[in-house]
């Protein structure tokens, strides 16, 4: 994590649909005078200027409005890039002290087209009082797939980052043409590694190539034996056909080797699932990697253990990658 906070469970085990890299987006604000709305949902932590000035006044990173004058409130509506279930928020007023909202709330929606003034909106955050210059981590406790947030600054104000906590869900579609099994928005997700000191690790599943060397996987040195690894969990069980490696950016810090192992496996928890990859079939040999690279594995290199729903990269001895992809003919679940 980039920041020394005290998380709680869903912060931990899940990723923030709310994040550019997935596609999301603040569509719409009542009023953004001071601070553009598009700050709000950025993944870097906020941060303070003190000699930075706009037009309009003070610069401030997030997204801020007016002082009210006419009654009412503000409100912002962010569209997620995929839809899923949300297991809690962090509403962030870092460095807004004087200025930050009372209280928020925010609503949800699902929707094929963008909300309108017939919407339906549901209440997934209650109005929670807020704090000078803290992150406000509120659970949720809703078992709907939403795809839009209607977030209120109860009556106005500014808040830092807004981080919505959760599973993507992606759309139930039938097809057994190869497709990116593990892209987040088809529903893989990041369950386990043995350390992350650099970086954020879910963000290897996601599209594009890595902006930085930040943009990606990195373990801290290793000074012991062994080898650093991460398991991921296919949004789909399928059958293997392709695999791709980008160490994009890592230079004096790729890891010398890399492998790839994986099963179908019917019941584990993210806990358990590490003992079981002990004995998990290869399906990618060990293959020396280079810097700034994408590394493309398919073929005869890669070994057919059946439908997988587990994969496994293990990396030699340590060191950072950008992106990881598998690619693959999906499965049925059930099937034999």
């Amino acid at each position: 994590m980039t920041e020394n906070l005290a998380l709680p469970e869903f912060a931990l085990t899940t990723i923030n649909l709310a994040s550019p890299r997935l596609g999301s987006e603040a569509i719409y604000a009542t009023d953004d005078f001071f601070a553009d709305k598009a700050r709000m949902l950025n993944d870097e932590p906020a941060v303070f200027l003190a000699d930075k000035y706009d037009e309009n006044g003070k610069w401030m990173d997030g997204w801020e409005s007016r002082r009210r004058r006419d009654g009412g409130h503000d409100y912002c509506i962010v569209k997620l890039g995929v839809g899923g279930l949300i297991k809690g928020v962090d509403i962030d007023t870092s460095h807004f002290t004087g200025n930050f909202p009372p209280a928020a709330s925010i609503d949800a929606c699902s929707s094929e087209s963008t909300p309108t003034d017939e919407t339906v909106w549901t209440e997934i955050v209650a109005p929670t009082s807020l704090g000078a210059d803290t992150h406000h981590f509120v659970a949720v406790h809703d078992q709907t797939t939403y795809n839009y947030l209607r977030v209120h600054m109860l009556p106005d104000g500014g808040i830092a980052r807004l981080r919505v906590y959760g599973t993507p869900q992606p759309a139930d579609t039938e097809s057994d043409k190869v497709t990116e099994l593990s892209a987040i928005k088809s529903g893989g997700r990041v369950v386990a590694f043995n350390d992350s000191h650099y970086g954020d690790p879910w963000v290897i599943l996601t599209e594009g190539r890595g902006r930085n060397m930040g943009d990606g996987w990195e373990t801290r040195r290793r000074r012991e034996p062994g080898n650093d690894w991460i398991i991921v969990k296919l949004g789909r069980p399928g059958f293997i056909d392709r695999i791709e490696v980008d160490t994009a950016h890592f230079k004096g810090n790729f890891p010398d080797r890399c492998s790839v192992e994986g099963a179908y496996v019917e019941s584990a928890t993210d806990q358990s699932i590490i003992s079981q990859a002990m004995f998990w079939k290869e399906i990618l040999p060990q293959h020396y990697l280079q810097m700034d690279h994408r590394h493309f594995y398919e073929g005869d290199v890669i070994k057919n253990i059946g439908k997988a729903n587990y994969i496994k990269l293990n990396i030699f001895p340590d060191g950072g990658i950008s992106r990881l992809r598998i690619f693959g003919r999906p499965a049925q679940e059930k099937s034999p």
